[in-house]
């Protein structure tokens, strides 16, 4: 079964259900800056998970598209991708665990026609947050699935969430098909990561909401969360070994086979050419988001620098010395613009974007290995020489150790673990001061700044007297808003003047925040602006502040402009071509 089948007969199935389906949302998290990318499918959907209401219903059902950027030094064995597509439905409030667990059971072996006999499951053996899940062991031992097929794991194994650092979780049940390979040891069991375990669903039950301090609350409504990989799943059912042999992987593996002249590749080439497959799909993908993310030092623009730079080392490794992301880019958009069409309206971009990172790596490479030959001067490579290689030049320390070893010089790798590990302390470090906040956070901060974005939105527009100015990005924190739209150059003085008294102007008048519920063609023909209206479906929020401003949103809001206080805007800078940024606070 290809994956294109898969995907109809999973939304056509929940659709049965009273699911209603919703469309993928962006890979850059709205709102979010406690995360860089979207990493499943709950995550758009977290204020709904909180309890604000959808204005589809509490039964959704989709295919999300996600990157997952802990998952990159696995990259290349049998079951682990950076970007993958998730299907998954939700209850916000509605079913349960016996309801998720039936279709589940259902989907699984009546549907995809997998031998209930292949099937284990994992639940959660409880701690000090919450208790053991017998409740889903019973439902499993109803339904067929003997004990010992039945495995009580920790929180590390079966607890989902939250995406972010705050934000709801729970315990979940997880489901393995059996690949009929030797286990790996007496001790063998689904999650261990041998391949004979192949997971493909997880559902999750989100009762709980971390916070800050670390604590876990009992959510206001009990929610079901569940994410079935899509690639994972196609392999199983195609009978694969790897998701790297099902169909939406062939052109492009063959491709790469083609142009590094390698039809039989051993074990390392063929890691290296699995690698460059994910991260083509991940940097095309990336480039290809309406956000327009290009790469960067910086969040993500750093994950999709990183992702092509790699790509470029492991091609060179294979004996491509040309530039041909571009090439397998075209490949992937050719696969997916169906589903996805912002791939093929952006393609022009993601072609651009590749070849300008390609020229920029290729130089700094060669600047690298200058620096290589200085320091091998002294016969020996420093921790900190290999750090400043892998830094400064993007060099692997496999590649300093390899250049090395052709010279007959040692490289301190233990020294160089430790500079690595105290730059990913200083990164950890940083990263925790930086990201607050989230979709999860609806504080009477966030939800004030939330609101105060809409009247910027408005006002850049009426100001710079542009109507076709949007959003480009949004991110909100407890103590400040981060607001990116399209413009083409820096505004000036008198300008952002002018657009600050715009928005205390409104605020002044006290206006009235209305929430109304909406078709999408109600909405536009309202003047309702809205770039992410997509991912609601056939309804959607829109919010009016007085006759002044009218959005698609889901986020939270105030009720009346005078609870803002004082806008003012602390920065405005470039954020990438054609977009600036603005960061403001209220007072």
């Amino acid at each position: 079964m290809q994956t294109k089948q898969l995907k109809k007969l999973y939304l056509e199935f929940f659709k049965e259900k009273q699911h209603k389906i919703i469309n993928s949302s962006s890979l850059i998290p709205e709102h979010d800056p406690t995360v860089l990318f979207t990493t499943a499918g709950m995550h758009p959907l977290v204020p709904f998970l909180m309890g604000q209401p959808h204005p589809q219903g509490n039964r959704l059902v989709d295919v999300q598209k996600c990157i997952r950027t802990g998952d990159i030094d696995a990259v290349g064995d049998p079951s682990h991708l950076t970007f993958f597509e998730m299907l998954g439905n939700w209850s916000l409030g509605d079913y349960f665990k016996k309801e998720a667990i039936d279709w589940s059971y259902e989907f699984l072996t009546k549907i995809l026609k997998f031998n209930p006999d292949d099937l284990s499951v994992t639940v959660f053996k409880g701690d000090k947050d919450a208790p053991k899940d017998t409740e889903s062991a019973e439902k499993w031992k109803s339904l067929g699935i003997p004990e010992e097929r039945i495995y009580y794991l920790p929180k590390e194994d079966n607890w989902w969430g939250p995406a972010g650092k705050t934000g709801p979780c729970g315990p979940c049940t997880e489901m393995f098909i059996d690949t009929k390979i030797k286990p790996c040891s007496k001790d063998c069991r689904p999650g261990c990561g041998c391949g004979k375990y192949f997971e493909v669903w997880n559902d999750v039950f989100m009762e709980y909401n971390k916070v800050a301090e670390g604590q876990f609350e009992k959510l206001k409504q009990k929610n079901v969360d569940t994410g079935m990989g899509l690639e994972r799943t196609a392999a199983m059912l195609q009978g694969k070994k790897t998701v790297y042999d099902i169909e939406i992987f062939t052109p492009i593996i063959e491709k790469i086979k083609e142009l590094s002249q390698i039809q039989n590749p051993n074990q390392e080439q063929e890691l290296s050419i699995r690698i460059i497959t994910d991260h083509v799909r991940a940097s095309t993908f990336i480039l290809g988001d309406n956000l327009g993310i290009t790469p960067s030092n910086l969040d993500q623009g750093y994950i999709l620098r990183r992702f092509i730079r790699r790509s470029i080392r492991h091609g060179k490794s294979l004996g491509i010395e040309k530039e041909f992301l571009s090439e397998l880019a075209k490949i992937v958009i050719k696969l997916h613009k169906e589903d996805y069409k912002e791939l093929d309206r952006n393609k022009d971009f993601i072609i651009t974007e590749l070849k300008k990172e390609d020229e920029k790596f290729r130089k700094t490479l060669e600047k690298g290995l200058h620096k290589f030959e200085r320091m091998s001067q002294n016969k020996k490579i420093s921790g900190t020489e290999a750090f400043l290689l892998f830094q400064s030049y993007g060099f692997p320390l496999e590649m300093t150790e390899e250049l090395a070893k052709e010279t007959n010089i040692k490289v301190d790798k233990e020294g160089f673990e430790k500079e690595f590990k105290k730059h990913q302390e200083l990164s950890r470090v940083g990263a925790e001061k930086r990201f607050k906040g989230g979709l999860g956070d609806h504080s009477e901060e966030t939800t004030k700044l939330h609101t105060a974005t809409h009247l910027l939105n408005q006002a850049l527009r009426v100001v710079l007297k542009k109507p076709d100015i949007f959003q480009r990005g949004s991110n909100i924190t407890p103590e400040r808003l981060r607001f990116d739209f399209n413009f083409d150059r820096k505004l000036e003085k008198d300008e952002l003047k002018k657009v600050e008294d715009w928005v205390n102007g409104i605020i002044k008048e006290e206006l009235e925040v209305k929430r109304e519920e909406l078709t999408v063609e109600e909405a536009k023909k309202r003047g309702a602006q809205g770039v992410f209206e997509h991912k609601y479906g056939d309804k959607v929020f829109v919010y009016t502040i007085g006759g002044k401003s009218i959005e698609i949103c889901g986020g939270p809001h105030i009720k009346n402009t005078k609870e803002l206080g004082h806008f003012r805007i602390k920065k405005e800078q470039s954020s990438a071509a054609g977009v600036r940024r603005i960061k403001a606070v209220l007072e």
